[in-house]
């Protein structure tokens, strides 16, 4: 780290009229802007070649935009090409790819300096965020009649801004975080690179990702394990696995959190492995050792007991408050973390069996939903391949159908058909399980899952197996509390736990629940069958509004949850429920990318390649490529977005697009009821959404910020800019 010294005579150095460029007006190119301004400092021999410094000015502005509230810029680099610390003011005319949050900048500071000077770097970055928090510091820039005035003012606010004290190096904190969220699609990997690209900034972070997703687990490394100091968990769902951490502190946390804050979630983990760093020497402190020490050391403690004796001990046990079922989560919470636990685990099923019920119709026909049991259960491949069209296939209930499919097309596609309805026919039983899973652990599920097929069994349908579910956690939990005899701890998880827990439920349901459960099923989807074409347009409007509203977020997931759990009926009204929900969740990345395509200027750089990529994130139904517009624009982008979601979920119910496979987007077309009308609406509705970004941008723009408190608390809170300690005034 440098001293007050040392800096004072790097500093005088930093600008001067050859570092100064009054009204500069030469494009708005990023790029352009660079060349020219660092063309001239080679003639000035502050720097030996342009070219690697400006790949890499332009690499880092690629990480995230060094715009700053209040018109200001700050690009910056450590390169080997240059020659001397230097600090390069443009005065910027026009707009310019150059933009803060509040709009265009007008002041831009380039700093460089070479390889070596890591600690300069941040110095100057220190000094000069203590000088734009001058108000007349800016103003005088703005009012600067030449390059002499200007190099002068800039130069004495940087020579006169306390430095930083120098300071120990930092204890490097080891930390393993796992990501999970509901579907394990988009949230769980977005969580990952957002908190891996915040701990690749801090010099005193080590960081390790486990990703508990649809994909699999991707387990971390034991070494990373051994080494940990802390845990980090953001999930919104149960995660497996945490026995590898029982020694370590952890930090719990939305994954919404840790996609939006990462750099809060790390700083939260260093705080709280740095407690438990406190907490274990305290534990390692001598204890008392003569008569005198130990009196001194009652009085401090319990009772005059010593403080590791089994009295003392069991004492504090007694005391101590019990731990409740749901451990240090509100009950709310503990409940809501279970069902999207398991909505997680039933997802999988469905969008298997949906997809195979699918390719039943695409390979056997139509038809192939009225035989298909009849077709695996009373004949063989050897008895149908070779026979054609029609076959005459006897059914029990039907009499006998005429297919128009070969024989071995009509037994594959029977065989798929059925292999997926056997599936559907588990996914309530499924979710039941996993929700009692996220309750109490392993011992919820066999009661969880017997709950949830009684369910079926009474008709109550995926309102039942969300019963089910809790009601086996809750009593797995109480179970798992009870304290029996040694001899019969071993069958208590494998026979009583398991035979209690499904008795308990299995007769609430028969003797009390279930008969209100399946009157309430078959309410909903009589209502559902019911809706004219209005009715079915405003509540696939309102449940398209829900699924672009926070991207991920508790209204979005309880909007999917409602739609993957009715896909459970073999009601065709509520497929419509899924098709309409999926359709709207494309809507958000589609409009973005159309948006950006119709007004390019509207949006930064870096808005404008998020755009390229949000057609495939769109088109593949995962909702969070919209994030980087809806976080740098909220007012103007997520009110389009909600409208033109609306109108594709509305659009969509309303002209009876059907599906029973809740992920995909696009690429599961082929599933699709009416793909013509489904496709319809979400252009339909992108449209709409697009020319309302493009309207709120275009007629309402930001007002610029002056606001000297925006530049030090962007500064402050950027995760991908230093964080240098700024002196108070």
């Amino acid at each position: 780290m440098s001293s007050s010294a040392d800096f004072s005579a790097i500093a005088s150095d930093l600008a001067d009229e050859s570092t100064v460029f009054l009204d500069l007006d030469i494009g708005p190119q990023k790029e352009k802007i660079l060349n020219y301004l660092i063309a001239k400092a080679v003639e000035t021999s502050r720097a030996t070649d342009s070219n690697g410094i400006v790949a890499a000015a332009l690499e880092r502005e690629e990480k995230a935009p060094t715009g700053l509230p209040g018109g200001i810029a700050i690009p910056h680099c450590r390169h080997e090409d240059w020659s001397k610390p230097t600090l390069i003011f443009a005065r910027l005319t026009g707009a310019t790819e150059f933009t803060t949050p509040d709009g265009p900048a007008d002041l831009l500071f380039f700093i460089g300096v070479p390889s070596t000077n890591s600690d300069v770097h941040v110095d100057i970055l220190a000094a000069l965020a203590k000088a734009l928090r001058d108000k007349g510091f800016r103003a005088a820039l703005r009012g600067a009649e030449n390059d002499d005035e200007a190099a002068q003012i800039i130069s004495e606010h940087i020579t006169k801004a306390p430095r930083r004290k120098a300071k120990n190096p930092p204890t490097k904190t080891n930390i393993v975080a796992i990501t999970a969220c509901p579907t394990g699609i988009a949230h769980t990997y977005l969580a990952a690179e957002a908190l891996t690209g915040a701990a690749e900034s801090m010099a005193d972070v080590t960081l390790t990702v486990e990703t508990q997703g649809s994909v699999g687990t991707q387990d971390a490394p034991t070494e990373a394990i051994d080494r940990a100091d802390v845990l980090v968990i953001a999930a919104d769902i149960g995660v497996t696995g945490l026995k590898r951490f029982s020694d370590k502190p952890q930090v719990k946390v939305p994954i919404r959190k840790a996609v939006n804050e990462p750099t809060a979630v790390i700083e939260q983990a260093k705080a709280v492995a740095e407690q438990s760093r406190v907490r274990a020497y305290d534990r390692k402190a001598p204890q008392p050792k003569d008569d005198h020490d130990k009196k001194a050391g009652s009085q401090a403690g319990d009772a005059g007991a010593h403080p590791t004796s089994e009295r003392a001990r069991a004492a504090t046990e007694a005391r101590a408050p019990k731990p409740s079922l749901h451990g240090d989560k509100a009950f709310g919470h503990w409940v809501r973390d279970a069902i999207m636990t398991g909505v997680s685990y039933m997802v999988p099923f469905v969008a298997a069996s949906g997809l195979l019920i699918a390719l039943g119709f695409l390979v056997g026909g139509h038809q192939v939903g009225l035989v298909a049991n009849a077709v695996t259960r009373d004949l063989r491949l050897p008895e149908v391949i070779g026979l054609d069209a029609p076959i005459a296939v006897p059914t029990k209930d039907l009499g006998t159908v005429l297919v128009d499919r070969s024989g071995l097309w009509l037994y594959l596609g029977s065989a798929l058909f059925a292999i997926g309805n056997h599936g559907m026919q588990v996914i309530v039983a499924v979710m039941s399980a996993y929700i009692a899973f996220g309750m109490a652990g392993r011992a919820g599920i066999a009661p969880g899952f017997i709950g949830g097929a009684i369910a079926v069994t009474v008709g109550a349908g995926f309102l039942g197996g969300l019963v089910t579910g809790i009601l086996a956690g809750l009593v797995v939990a109480l179970l798992l509390r009870m304290r029996v005899p040694d001899w019969l701890r071993p069958l208590m998880p494998v026979v009583v736990i398991p035979m209690l827990g499904a008795m308990t439920v299995g007769l609430t349901m028969y003797l009390l629940l279930g008969m209100p459960l399946a009157w309430l099923m078959t309410a909903l989807q009589q209502w559902l069958q019911s809706l004219d074409t209005a009715a079915a347009f405003l509540f696939g409007g309102l449940l398209g509004a829900m699924m672009c509203v926070d991207m991920g977020g508790m209204i979005n997931k309880a909007a999917y949850l409602f739609a993957v759990a009715n896909i459970a009926s073999a009601d065709p009204a509520s497929w419509k429920v899924m098709a309409a929900v999926m359709a709207a969740g494309m809507v958000p990345p589609l409009a973005t990318s159309l948006a950006v395509v119709l007004r390019p200027k509207l949006f930064s750089s870096a808005e404008r390649q998020n755009g390229k990529a949000g057609w495939v994130l769109g088109a593949a139904f995962i909702s969070e490529g919209v994030i980087p517009f809806a976080a740098a624009d909220p007012l103007r982008v997520i009110p389009s977005i909600v409208i033109g979601g609306a109108v594709t979920g509305g659009t969509s119910m309303a002209l009876g697009a059907a599906t029973r496979v809740p992920h995909g987007g696009i690429f599961v077309l082929f599933a699709i009821d009416n793909p013509v009308a489904w496709l319809a609406a979400i252009v339909l509705g992108s449209i709409v959404a697009a020319i309302l970004v493009v309207a709120a941008k275009s007629l309402w723009p930001r007002q610029v910020s002056t606001d000297s408190q925006n530049v030090e608390g962007f500064l402050q809170t950027s995760p991908n800019m230093p964080h240098p300690n700024l002196p108070s005034d």
